[in-house]
């Protein structure tokens, strides 16, 4: 199944409003990805199984409380902070990367979706100005990489039950990324606890606490 009901099979609290905006995803992704190739010609009938309900395991781990910023990291086509900017609408999400013409994308989805709590900004991490509460990231870079980005983004003001740090989706031997974190507090979710579909398994949520 990779229709919408997937998502409310996982979220059945979603509101007439989310669930709306989470159906709008499939024709807009599908009728800009035939002008600028944001997600892959293979992967785009897997809409919401690849990319939807994987950008959303996030919220299975962590209920972000209203008023947290985010910023997410190399959004690409907008995962996985589009998804959980409508799971999350009291959250402030910052979607950055350093393609504009992905960002195109991503600002003509935002727009069509009218989430108000999304920005969409043409600039890599170290040109960001201000401090957020997590930074995530999706099939970005390796951990190393992406907490040398975003240490220094990251506030020790909290705000969440699980305290400030970077959240990152990731796949395959993820026990070899983390070896040099030794001195921080690093956790390995499997996202095949909170979904059954085959296609999560190997796949993971890594938190690095700040």
């Amino acid at each position: 199944m990779d229709t919408v009901e997937l998502i409310s099979t996982y979220f059945p609290n979603l509101t007439a409003l989310q669930l709306q905006q989470f159906a709008q995803l499939e024709g807009l992704y599908k009728e800009w990805n035939s002008q600028i190739n944001v997600i892959s010609r293979k992967d785009i009938d897997n809409l919401y199984l690849h990319h939807v309900l994987h950008s959303l395991s996030i919220a299975k781990l962590v209920q972000f409380k209203p008023g947290t910023e985010i910023i997410d990291l190399g959004t690409g086509g907008g995962f996985p902070g589009i998804p959980l900017a409508i799971y999350f609408p009291d959250v402030r999400f910052h979607l950055i990367d350093g393609t504009n013409k992905k960002l195109k994308v991503v600002q003509a989805v935002v727009d069509a979706l009218g989430l108000k709590n999304v920005s969409v900004q043409h600039k890599r991490a170290e040109d960001f100005g201000h401090k957020v509460d997590f930074v995530m990231a999706r099939a970005v870079a390796p951990m190393e990489k992406l907490w040398l980005w975003s240490e220094r983004l990251i506030s020790m003001k909290q705000k969440n039950a699980l305290p400030n740090g970077l959240i990152a989706l990731k796949g395959g031997n993820v026990e070899a990324e983390i070896e040099q974190f030794e001195r921080h507090f690093i956790e390995i979710n499997p996202i095949i606890d909170f979904f059954d579909e085959d296609y999560f398994e190997e796949k993971y949520i890594l938190y690095l606490q700040k």
